[in-house]
């Protein structure tokens, strides 16, 4: 089993350097490093109806680690890719968030973060403000509020959520093939079975109480 790294409470001092690698972390469907491939190499996953333009750099991430971070994950708005609720990250609710960190770099990260903000890639991002204080929001939109969780083995942790906080906002029943994603990403780092998988889902908000343990395994089996 992967060791499962646990991220937190660390900001950087870069000494006005920008770094030259970052650990992307997703705690959603790019858990799962074939979904991240789109984004990173770009066109259309199979059944979606989004095109993705991928990013300047296409390779792969160098290495890809299972971690955990301060806060808690849950599920709200409707995804127009999967239906359903989509996640987000708190990073000051009370628990941990399961995600898996690709190290790529600062360009590829800037590429991946323009998509999900339903932007053009081709800018590097200033990270300044994130690095130095931990959150830049960038714009109002689900995914234009960068979180740098600290540090791991000395490169930045970074991911993106939406401004709000997760008591803001009605909670949302992800899809079967969101969940089935998510899972599928969490199973592939090797750090988290089946069950514990199913049991951590069923607790997030949006999924608590609307699937079951049984009924995510099923979609496992």
């Amino acid at each position: 089993m992967s060791l499962v790294r646990t991220v937190g409470g660390v900001r950087i001092d870069m000494d006005g350097a920008a770094p030259e690698l970052i650990w992307y972390t997703s705690y959603g469907s790019n858990m799962h490093r074939d979904r991240l491939a789109w984004y990173l190499a770009g066109g259309t996953p199979p059944g979606a109806a989004r095109s993705y333009p991928g990013c300047r750099d296409r390779r792969a991430p160098a290495r890809s680690v299972p971690v955990e971070l301060p806060g808690r994950l849950y599920f709200a708005t409707e995804s127009t890719v999967w239906t359903g609720g989509r996640a987000f990250y708190d990073p000051a609710a009370a628990g941990r968030t399961r995600a898996r960190a690709h190290l790529v770099t600062a360009q590829q990260f800037s590429d991946i973060a323009a998509q999900e903000m339903y932007r053009e890639p081709g800018a590097d991002l200033d990270l300044t403000e994130v690095l130095r204080s931990g959150r830049d929001e960038r714009g109002p939109g689900r995914y234009e509020t960068l979180i740098c969780s600290g540090v791991l083995e000395g490169v930045p942790v970074l991911t993106f959520t939406a401004p709000w906080v997760m008591h803001e906002v009605d909670w949302v029943k992800p899809s079967a093939a969101y969940v089935t994603h998510l899972a599928a990403g969490m199973l592939e780092s090797g750090a988290w079975n089946e069950r514990s998988i199913a049991d951590y889902l069923t607790r997030c908000p949006g999924a608590a109480g609307r699937w079951s343990v049984d009924q995510i395994l099923d979609l496992l089996g």
